[in-house]
């Protein structure tokens, strides 16, 4: 029996000890440095970063680059390969080569033929008809003979202006359906110059994400690439949080990569539109202390720094009693003001003074 009567009074202690620990539970307000700053998460980004697309559809033939690879402006990163597209593009050479005014010559010079044979009876058509009203003025022949002559010299001449209009016709024809070829081949060419996928920018080749033989368009990205020198953070803000967010503020970045150190970085840009299905805003962030070396799509936790307030008289948070009351050592509530809070303390600004007793809710 003494065994058992000892352990009860071992346990009668204990529970006298923590019900005196719960009744004693208190604090006082202290002044110290109070941090406001709102959460954010988000991602690591390259500078400039950005998903290349196809300006055409087709399949990949080959591929120029690897991941880690560094390109310059224009550089060629995959080749895609659509037959129609290249059977146009010879379909419009051919036709260029056709229609072209130098394979057109000899029809010109035919019509150039024609015309000097119209010209040449023409000119004999006239001299006989001088000849024959001076004949004529001279009471020799029948006018039917001079109206012959006439009518002969009408026609040549007809025929000698009808022969102009039609080689200036076909000149014009052939320039304008020349010029019109030219310019069907350089679209074809500039189309066919669309199956080559190249870098908008100096960058890093991050992610190639289609392979050989896979078919490409104009909705899916088949690449990632972006600055290798400098990065910034992307970080998504609650819409209840966005109007607190300003140009310039100071953001402390914490990445799983680096567990227990610490960066910091600068709001320099605002995305001024609502995403719906997350309910949130997008702002970057510039770093001013960053780590020796990051990739694009690390995963951050950060806090936006709203304000600080080096002397504030502030106490535990958990001390608050629906957020504007506190317990004083009677137990009464006590309205108080409120001001910073952080996520383990809260400012007073009215309602209670430096040393002044406190105590803690039940939970």
């Amino acid at each position: 029996m003494r065994p058992l009567f000892s352990c009860l009074n071992l346990l009668l202690l204990a529970m006298t000890f923590l019900s005196c620990r719960q009744k004693t539970e208190s604090t006082q307000p202290t002044i110290e440095k109070i941090t406001e700053s709102v959460y954010a998460s988000g991602t690591i980004k390259s500078r400039n970063q950005y998903q290349l697309y196809a300006t055409v559809n087709g399949i990949i033939k080959d591929i120029y680059v690897k991941e880690g690879d560094t390109v310059k402006k224009g550089s060629p990163l995959m080749k895609i390969q659509n037959e129609t597209a290249r059977l146009m593009s010879e379909n419009a050479r051919i036709a260029a080569d056709y229609a072209d005014v130098t394979n057109n010559a000899d029809k010109l010079e035919e019509l150039k033929v024609n015309i000097s044979v119209i010209q040449s009876k023409l000119k004999n058509d006239s001299s006989l008809y001088e000849r024959q009203k001076n004949l004529w003025a001279s009471g020799i022949g029948t006018r039917n003979e001079l109206e012959q002559r006439e009518l002969a010299v009408t026609n040549s001449r007809s025929n000698y202006e009808a022969a102009l209009l039609r080689y200036n016709e076909l000149k014009k024809q052939i320039e304008f359906t020349a010029k019109q070829s030219k310019k069907s081949l350089q679209i074809s060419s500039v189309q066919e110059n669309d199956f080559i996928i190249k870098s908008e920018s100096y960058g890093k080749v991050y992610d190639i994400l289609k392979e050989k033989g896979e078919t490409v368009n104009q909705q899916s990205p088949v690449a990632v690439i972006g600055d290798p020198s400098d990065f910034l953070v992307e970080l998504q803000v609650d819409e209840y949080d966005i109007a607190k967010i300003r140009l310039g503020q100071l953001v402390i970045i914490s990445l799983d990569s680096y567990k227990g150190d610490v960066f910091e970085a600068v709001i320099d840009k605002i995305y001024p539109i609502l995403d719906e299905r997350s309910r949130s805003f997008i702002v970057e962030a510039s770093f001013t202390k960053k780590p020796p070396v990051l990739f694009p799509f690390l995963s951050a936790e950060a806090n936006i720094v709203i304000r600080t307030k080096e002397k504030a008289l502030t106490i535990p948070r958990n001390y608050l009693v629906d957020d504007n009351y506190v317990l004083t050592g009677k137990k009464e509530k006590k309205e108080v003001k409120v001001g910073i809070k952080d996520y383990r303390k809260a400012e007073i600004i009215s309602g209670l003074q430096e040393g002044e007793t406190i105590m803690k809710p039940d939970e």
